[in-house]
């Protein structure tokens, strides 16, 4: 039994909370097959796959995404730098259609090379083969754990799907979220409605079968083992025991009971990462400007997180740190950085080939609505009357004027910095902790 380190047990272990009985493998089906939820399955899959009497874990993706030529020609010198990748394709008699993909003879799909180890949204960095389904019904059904790998604004969607294909179960399953976005809501008070959330409205799934895991990661990374952690939030009967179930030696997940503020500091991060973005490519990554752009989005976080949380001291740690990642190496402040170099422009959307969804543009626009809203107006220190929280986030503003409303460019990101009308970030700190700023409704709490 300790040739396996213990797998095994920890496997047993939640079958037995399942109620899995032998012979019926317990069921993992990840929904959504960007870096993350990709690289999400192959740990399971590397980890637990080779007990496939206990286990079986599957990935959904939508069928029919070509790659095209160029992705193509990238993908076949990827193969082609790393041996056991080269030795695993030409085993499994798969290496000769890369060949004619390349030669563009033949067009590939997302679907079937995410079969071979390859997703679409990371190129460069192989992983296992998985077992892919295409169709949703037949991924799901009877699912005991699903794993919500979608961006947040195609969580909803998809799961009121999922739920026309639960209609008939007996037992509930156990959903893990790995989305982070939000969206705003304004009846019957201004709210934040996060995956989660999405995920118990449109299948009816109570909370306390969902759990979000989120952390300061980069999905390449973590693949490769980088030494990585993460946290689980929500209800302990379930959080506990995943945690355990998930726990590797380089990816070490804790466990948490505040599920939605840690959610919704997942989104927040990607909003101030695209400006990030933008601030390096405009001054030629100046570490002084990068740092100021710093000192000011993060008061405006702990001033958002006043907002949002009873406790917003406990969160400071975990959204720092989750916010630091990003800004080094994630797709947002990525996104925001071929913005400012006119490579991209905010008419392209931001589903972005080769990247996926950049999810801090519907954040952004989420975030200011709500925070426009004069329902929840707070007393500006120098005019000396109320105004909406957003009238003190000023980069917040800047950010919706340049991806959502359009009315100015790239440049205004420096402009904001250069007020010299901008407060000092430690004053609006200051102003966040002494007032009673805390509004559970945003959250969706009595």
């Amino acid at each position: 039994m300790n040739c396996n380190n213990g797998l095994e047990e920890k496997l047993d272990e939640l079958r037995r909370l399942l109620g899995k009985s032998n012979g019926d493998p317990l069921r993992i089906v990840s929904v959504g097959a960007g870096a993350w939820g990709s690289v999400f399955t192959a740990l399971l899959q590397d980890t637990y796959g080779q007990f496939r009497d206990k286990v079986q874990i599957r990935i959904w993706r939508r069928p029919l995404r070509t790659v095209d030529r160029a992705t193509a020609e990238h993908l076949f010198e990827v193969i082609n730098s790393r041996e056991d990748v080269l030795r695993r394709l030409i085993r499994r008699c798969a290496y000769l259609k890369y060949v004619e993909a390349r030669l563009g003879d033949r067009t590939l799909f997302a679907d079937e090379i995410l079969k071979d180890g390859f997703c679409l949204n990371m190129i460069d960095t192989p992983i296992c083969p998985l077992k892919v389904v295409t169709n949703l019904q037949e991924a799901v059904w009877d699912a005991d754990i699903v794993v919500n790998g979608l961006p947040s604004t195609e969580t909803r969607e998809i799961f009121e799907e999922i739920s026309k294909y639960w209609k008939e179960r007996i037992t509930v399953p156990v959903i893990i979220s790995l989305a982070k976005g939000i969206e705003a809501a304004l009846e019957p008070v201004p709210h934040i409605i996060t995956p989660t959330k999405m995920i118990n409205q449109a299948t009816g799934v109570p909370m306390e079968n969902i759990l979000y895991l989120g952390g300061p990661n980069i999905a390449s990374e973590i693949y490769n083992k980088e030494y990585a952690n993460a946290r689980i939030c929500g209800a302990e009967k379930w959080r506990k025991p995943i945690a355990k179930f998930l726990r590797q030696p380089h990816f070490i997940v804790w466990d948490n009971g505040d599920l939605v503020t840690h959610e919704v500091m997942g989104g927040l991060k990607n909003v101030y990462a695209i400006g990030a973005g933008m601030v390096a490519a405009l001054t030629n990554e100046s570490a002084t400007s990068k740092s100021v752009y710093f000192a000011h989005c993060t008061s405006e976080m702990i001033f958002i997180t006043h907002l949002l949380a009873e406790e917003p001291e406990k969160l400071a740690g975990p959204l720092l740190a989750d916010t630091y990642v990003t800004l080094l190496k994630g797709r947002n402040a990525w996104y925001g950085q071929m913005l400012a170099k006119g490579e991209l422009s905010p008419d392209m959307g931001d589903s972005i080939r080769g990247k996926g969804m950049i999810q801090g543009v519907s954040a952004v626009e989420a975030f200011f609505e709500l925070l426009s809203q004069s329902s929840l107006n707070v007393l500006h220190p120098e005019v000396n009357k109320p105004v909406a929280p957003v009238e003190l986030c000023p980069i917040l503003k800047t950010l919706y004027k340049i991806l959502i409303s359009r009315e100015q460019s790239s440049q205004a990101i420096l402009q904001a910095l250069r007020d010299e009308n901008l407060n000092d970030p430690r004053e609006r700190i200051e102003i966040a902790q002494s007032h009673a700023f805390y509004r559970p409704s945003l959250l969706g709490q009595p």
